[in-house]
């Protein structure tokens, strides 16, 4: 593949090669190059001469099934959007005819995003999550995909039976997931308001039993984080709440989207553990939850990637997510800590690919040995007087949210777009 290619090696730099040469063999990526080596000169040449190649952008959080409601009802903060209007959305999925509508688009859509690797929310309907696993397996985006478990603090017409029932459905689900290449399961206890200890403990089980990861939402709000303490009285934080049913990073690979307010010792367990955080700055603008310290999270070594958040996220652009990390950064650092710096257009381009993508593995860069997941930017509709370097057009493209300008797409070394 030819381009101008741009990739993270570290959250410090985007490497970039102009007019170089991206190759890939047996699905991984082999090299990125000035000249191509003679080995490759009879390879099959995509090429984008120009255009920028940019390694597949990696969402790490994201409800599928509030897709519909995305620009709306944003004037409550989290838990009384969820009563709202989230639950009530959610409950439609119970019609199969419904969500084959509302996840033909919100898919339809993804595939013509620059993300390739997802990491999604569906609802309490067994059947209704199968369904959006099998259209993203269709359209070949990669990811883990989640039957969400709730089972108190909900509404009667969106609240599993009870701890038992909800288990015997998940296990039913896991071992339906079986025929699937490119999404895989994870473990989705919706936050722990909604989950009996019964349920985290039945849960907790067959995580162990199939070996799943685990993705859940940690720290979002300060009325939330109060409402735990009431929950789980001798948890000595929210993340411990997890924690003590070993579903907390070690040998439970886990993603906690937002964690707005935790505190240190809870990031150091993260740390320690191997926690990834989704930070998602839009979700957490809108509804009023705050800012995380994301780069303090980065200099204290916690993985970190983004996520859209939709619908408390508007956009399912992860260019987006990235242009509002900085900003939101910069507020953070003007209005409230001076000591946490603002985020850099390199930093939060290392989240939405490398940062992110170890959560799949060697996922997110075009350094060798990675799978090959790329993205093709034709960026010279977007009209300009003057000269700008790779880097420029690049961060001009990051704030822009420009989606609509992706010409191609690679996912695990196919073609998909």
């Amino acid at each position: 593949m030819k381009g101008n290619i741009c990739y993270s090696k570290s959250s410090n730099e985007i490497c970039i090669v102009e007019n170089g040469y991206l190759v890939c063999e047996d699905k991984k990526c082999a090299g990125v190059y000035t000249e191509l080596p003679e080995q490759y000169e009879f390879f099959p040449l995509f090429d984008y001469s120009e255009q920028l190649v940019v390694p597949g952008l990696v969402d790490l959080h994201v409800h599928a099934p509030q897709y519909p409601f995305r620009g709306m009802a944003m004037n409550l903060e989290l838990i009384d959007w969820l009563n709202a209007y989230t639950f009530v959305e959610e409950a439609k999925y119970k019609d199969l005819e419904y969500a084959e509508k509302a996840y033909e688009i919100f898919v339809d859509d993804l595939k013509k995003s620059a993300t390739t690797r997802a990491v999604v929310f569906g609802t309490i309907h067994k059947d209704a999550t199968l369904l959006l696993m099998d259209k993203m397996e269709k359209v070949g985006i990669k990811g883990f995909v989640g039957k969400v478990n709730m089972d108190r603090n909900s509404p009667d017409y969106l609240c599993e039976e009870n701890a038992e029932k909800a288990a015997i459905i998940t296990e039913e689900w896991i071992n339906a997931c079986e025929k699937y290449e490119n999404v895989k399961p994870i473990l989705t206890p919706r936050f722990t308001p909604s989950c009996t200890d019964e349920l985290f403990e039945k849960l907790s089980v067959l995580q162990k039993k199939y070996n799943l990861p685990v993705q859940s939402h940690l720290s979002e709000n300060l009325g939330e984080i109060e409402w735990v303490k009431e929950l789980c009285p001798g948890t000595k934080n929210y993340g411990d709440s997890y924690d003590r049913y070993d579903m907390f990073g070690n040998d439970c690979p886990t993603i906690m989207a937002h964690c707005v307010y935790s505190g240190e010792e809870e990031v150091e367990t993260m740390r320690k553990q191997g926690v990834f955080v989704a930070h998602c700055p839009e979700s957490n603008t809108n509804l009023s939850s705050g800012v995380a310290p994301v780069k303090d999270y980065l200099k204290k070594g916690l993985k970190v990637g983004l996520g859209s958040d939709i619908a408390a996220g508007s956009s399912l652009s992860i260019f987006k997510a990235m242009a509002m990390a900085v900003q939101c950064s910069k507020l953070r650092w003007r209005l409230f800590d001076q000591s946490v710096e603002p985020l850099t257009v390199d930093e939060v381009f290392y989240l939405a690919t490398k940062g992110g993508g170890e959560f799949f593995g060697k996922v997110g860069s075009f350094e060798e040995g990675y799978e090959f997941d790329a993205v093709v930017i034709e960026d010279a509709t977007i009209r300009h007087p003057q000269e700008l370097n790779v880097k420029e057009r690049l961060e001009r493209v990051i704030y822009l949210a420009e989606d609509k300008n992706i010409v191609a797409k690679f996912v695990n070394g196919k073609k998909i777009l």
